[in-house]
């Protein structure tokens, strides 16, 4: 206590508190008894001084107001104090004034010494007002004071779980893609700009070529010949590249069933999956390692050194080896379509399904043929358009139709617009017009009112499919072909009367301008 205090206090008093301070020095040593009878008084406000910092001064004279009324209550325990000399350290525990607000500093907020004096009052607002700033910091947030004081802070928790559900929207499904194919090289990506014109604007979506059959290196994707579809490809996002792939060299040589057999057992033992590690190898390099994969087409025909005839068991081995060697290249992301023709041809394309790990896609190659066959009749033929459908679904996978047009009943309009109600209704992954004579509707001007229907169906689509016809878009741009004019020259076009075309192959049609054609009348001709 300061000498004030001491004059101020009456000499029983003095006697007093020189036996309490007395015990204190001897019950708790030399360091409290230099330091710790100052600090005693003001305990009561020490709370204040460690969470406001200049608060700190002020409560110093603090204590000396309310120590008038210390006095009145230190009488109070002056009765036991005799008591305290014989046990020492008892008269430490029930101090009078100094022993209770002896616990205040170990704990923060003591209730003792706030209703005590007048100062307490103002020491627990303080504390309040100091909670929420430091309840910014993670140690204010995990203080047992604030938890059940804060209310809202459950709140906070909360909203990072409300939050991610609103910003995920439904994304609307994207209109089935759909293309042509207008040549294999670099003309073939010209032409999409021109037939998306022709169509009133149309996008076209599916970019489609092959690689020639010819040899291996050929089929491993030449250097250049891929470049130019890929940056096609690059060009937007959602864009799709169909690539044919041969199973074999010598496509299209008309090999006999006994190499084709030899052949598909090589294959089937691994001796050709250095080819088409190559090949998925140049995919990527050139950014497009999503291109959809038509391997080994129509393989249940008997056109294609890869068909599935002579050895559909090796065929099967052959298909999966290759899909497995494509797969193992880094950064892939291939999709692989299994694509007969319709109808049962050589052999049921059913005996050539490889399996459902290695297929990502069941297509369907599906001309206007043969000569008489409607299209309800194509529909529920065996091995047909239904069929085809309902094998997909009971395998789980989408469908498509890499190759479709107009063949052998001509220009018919019929067919042209029940095939593309059919593919709206069954939703195909992507689907691509063969656009050459006597195919196609665009680059062929023999098939007039197929064109007609064709491009009134399509004419600016860019949603949901239309089978409705509507007008199409007037093409004010001079550059457009019309409605049966071609772009280009067209190709011989569908054989005269009195001739029978010869099946070489589309990579040879292709070459020679459409069909080869025997005249059968020849020998009657006068000269």
């Amino acid at each position: 206590m300061t000498p004030q205090q001491r004059r101020a206090r009456s000499r029983r008093l003095a006697v007093v508190a020189a036996a309490v301070a007395a015990s204190a020095a001897l019950a708790s040593g030399p360091g409290f008894a230099a330091g710790s009878g100052v600090l005693r008084v003001g305990d009561p406000p020490a709370p204040t001084p460690t969470v406001p910092m200049p608060a700190a001064p002020e409560p110093a004279p603090a204590p000396t107001v309310p120590m008038p009324a210390a006095p009145e209550p230190a009488p109070t325990p002056t009765v036991p104090m005799p008591a305290a000399p014989e046990p020492a350290p008892a008269p430490t525990v029930p101090m009078p004034a100094a022993p209770e607000p002896a616990p205040a500093p170990t704990v923060p907020t003591p209730t003792p010494a706030v209703p005590v004096p007048a100062a307490p009052e103002p020491a627990p607002a303080a504390v309040e007002q100091a909670v929420p700033a430091p309840a910014t910091t993670p140690e204010a947030q995990a203080s047992p004071e604030q938890t059940p004081g804060e209310s809202p802070a459950p709140a906070p928790g909360e909203s990072p779980v409300q939050i991610p559900t609103p910003p995920a929207p439904p994304t609307e499904a994207a209109a089935p893609a759909f293309g042509a194919y207008l040549d294999y090289g670099a003309s073939g990506v010209a032409r999409i700009a021109e037939l998306s014109a022709w169509l009133g604007g149309s996008e076209l979506r599916v970019g489609h070529t092959y690689l020639p059959g010819d040899r291996w290196h050929n089929i491993e994707g030449p250097a250049g010949f891929l470049d130019v579809w890929a940056d096609w490809r690059l060009e937007k996002d959602d864009r799709m590249l169909v690539l044919n792939v041969p199973m074999m060299e010598r496509n299209e040589e008309g090999v006999s069933d006994s190499e084709v057999r030899r052949l598909l057992r090589q294959g089937a033992d691994g001796e050709f999956d250095h080819h088409f590690t190559a090949l998925a190898e140049r995919l990527v390099a050139l950014k497009v390692p999503d291109t959809v994969i038509v391997l080994g087409w129509e393989m249940n025909g008997i056109t294609y050194t890869h068909r599935c005839g002579p050895d559909p068991e090796a065929w099967k081995k052959y298909w999966n080896r290759i899909v497995t060697a494509m797969r193992a290249v880094p950064g892939q992301k291939f999709r692989f379509d299994f694509t007969p023709t319709r109808g049962k041809d050589a052999v049921p394309w059913t005996e050539c399904y490889p399996g459902d790990d290695t297929v990502d896609i069941i297509g369907m190659d599906s001309y206007d043929q043969p000569t008489g066959l409607s299209f309800d009749e194509q529909v529920s033929e065996p091995y047909g358009l239904q069929a085809h459908v309902d094998f997909a679904k009971s395998h789980g996978k989408p469908i498509s139709y890499p190759e479709w047009g107009l063949f052998r009943n001509g220009d018919n309009a019929e067919y042209m617009r029940r095939m593309i109600a059919w593919m709206d209704e069954h939703r195909p992954l992507y689907n691509t017009l063969t656009d050459y004579c006597p195919h196609g509707v665009w680059q062929c001007g023999q098939n007039p009112r197929s064109s007609d229907v064709y491009r009134s169906l399509l004419s600016g689509r860019t949603d949901e499919p239309v089978t409705e016809p509507t007008t199409p878009a007037p093409t004010t741009d001079p550059t457009t072909p019309p409605t049966t004019e071609p772009p280009t020259t067209d190709p011989t076009g569908e054989p005269p009367v009195n001739c029978t075309p010869m099946d070489l192959g589309d990579w040879v049609e292709y070459w020679l301008g459409g069909k080869l054609c025997i005249r059968l009348d020849w020998w009657s001709r006068n000269g």
